[in-house]
């Protein structure tokens, strides 16, 4: 049985990449060449060397906290996501639909940072309904001890969310846990864990899910990791099995991209997971239906787990940086929010064919497109050939046309902050299909 503090720890050790860390992906390693200023043509990806540790470069936005400041391995314990990083703008519409006849149809469902709450609104911003469950009712006993009672308090969010038809919604605590929510927002059922950022539902409703234990390796750190797994769920929250993701890069033949794991508690930083549903598996035998897609921050790397082997059969890398939400797309292309791969004040999505690397779409990554996120983001591939992009730290939503034109916008209206100052992070936006089953209750949108 693990102590109430190595809990603590280790969940606020999984929540790495804060303001300061944010800066951290930003700083050049004193002895390589700088970040070139040239934007890369299309087709083609020159990227910086890879950040190394040195000094950190102040993030965009609010200052940040001492930039030199490193997180003690024995505690595994560093700053959370924040629930805000850039300043609120004042009188900006909620929803903006700037090209109505090319906005792809649908609800869109959200989470952010200003609380343990997701909400589903229609096109124009009205909302149909939230969902919300206090972190305290999940894990009461972290609220007792004073001495971290305020770094918990800034956990009680939902990572990610997932609605189901039924009106069901599944909500991840950062690193504390995964819950089932009822459409009234009543308690179905819970896994208390170490589960972050992501899951997926197979078509049988098997729950896999990102999940993280802190604990000792003495071949890689005695004094302890931040550990990922890949963990499945049955449909009512129990557990079936657990994958090591470093065992499976560790036998595997990728096993050398492991000596990019920075010198910090969480070495990895596993961020997304996707079931393959085997549209790219004539071309490549490790894109066979069932398979996983990862994504490892840390690695910057995209990887494709078998769950039946354990193995890492696929992986490519150094196309980005700091990535987030890889996902195949159309007839087998690969979509991916690249974070600071153009450089540290710029953020893009890319689409390209995993293969060849070709890169065949791109939004972002240059100086005429105020578009960053060095931390979070998400990007969903929409019916109708649009792009819906989350950039999280500035609370942001946009949908992009193939043109590169934003056809609708949605900014935060939540703050965060000691007086309401930043805007809320907006971790993902989903778009739903129109004709989702479930509709929401109410036009307030109460639970």
């Amino acid at each position: 049985m693990k102590s109430k503090a190595w809990i603590v720890a280790a969940a606020l050790g999984a929540l790495a990449l804060g303001l300061a860390a944010a800066a951290w992906l930003a700083a050049p390693d004193p002895g390589s060449p700088p970040d070139p200023a040239a934007v890369p043509a299309a087709g083609a990806l020159d990227l910086p060397e890879r950040p190394a540790a040195g000094k950190w470069a102040q993030a965009r936005g609010p200052a940040a906290a001492d930039p030199t400041a490193r997180p003690g391995a024995e505690a595994l314990a560093t700053l959370p996501y924040l629930q805000g990083y850039r300043p609120a703008r004042p009188g900006v519409e909620t929803v903006t639909v700037h090209r109505p006849d090319a906005v792809s149809p649908g609800l869109n469902l959200y989470t952010s940072g200003h609380a343990s709450e997701a909400v589903l609104m229609d096109p124009e911003g009205r909302i149909l309904h939230r969902w919300g469950y206090p972190l305290r009712r999940l894990r009461p006993e972290l609220y007792a001890d004073p001495e971290t009672r305020d770094e918990i308090r800034k956990l009680e969010y939902f990572r990610r969310a997932r609605l189901l038809p039924t009106g069901e919604l599944l909500a991840i605590f950062e690193g504390l846990g995964l819950v089932k929510l009822g459409p009234g927002s009543e308690l179905v059922w819970a896994y208390r864990g170490g589960a972050h950022h992501d899951l997926d539902l197979a078509d049988d409703g098997t729950i896999y899910l990102l999940d993280r234990e802190g604990r000792a390796i003495p071949r890689l750190r005695p004094e302890g990791v931040l550990e990922d797994f890949v963990t499945v769920l049955t449909p009512e929250g129990e557990v079936q099995r657990k994958l090591s993701v470093l065992e499976a890069f560790e036998r595997s033949p990728y096993a050398a991209l492991l000596e990019r794991m920075p010198p910090r508690p969480d070495i990895l930083h596993t961020n997304t997971l996707e079931i393959l549903d085997g549209r790219l598996a004539e071309r490549h035998p490790a894109f066979r239906r069932g398979n996983l897609l990862l994504s490892v921050l840390e690695l910057d790397t995209v990887a494709v787990l078998d769950p039946g082997s354990g193995e890492i059969v696929w992986a490519l890398s150094d196309l980005w940086r700091k990535q987030h939400q890889p996902t195949v797309v159309g007839d087998g292309r690969l979509l991916v929010f690249d974070n600071v791969g153009a450089g540290p004040d710029r953020s893009r999505v890319l689409e390209l064919d995993p293969f060849t690397r070709e890169v065949l779409w791109r939004y972002g990554g240059d100086p005429e497109t105020d578009f960053l996120s060095r931390t979070l983001g998400s990007c969903q591939r929409l019916p109708n050939g649009n792009t819906l992009i989350t950039e999280s730290e500035n609370g942001r939503a946009l949908e992009v046309t193939r043109g590169g034109e934003v056809a609708w916008e949605f900014t935060s209206p939540h703050r965060a902050g000691e007086a309401g100052e930043l805007v809320a992070v907006l971790f993902e936006m989903e778009r739903l299909p129109p004709d989702f089953p479930f509709r929401g209750d109410s036009p307030g949108g109460d639970r």
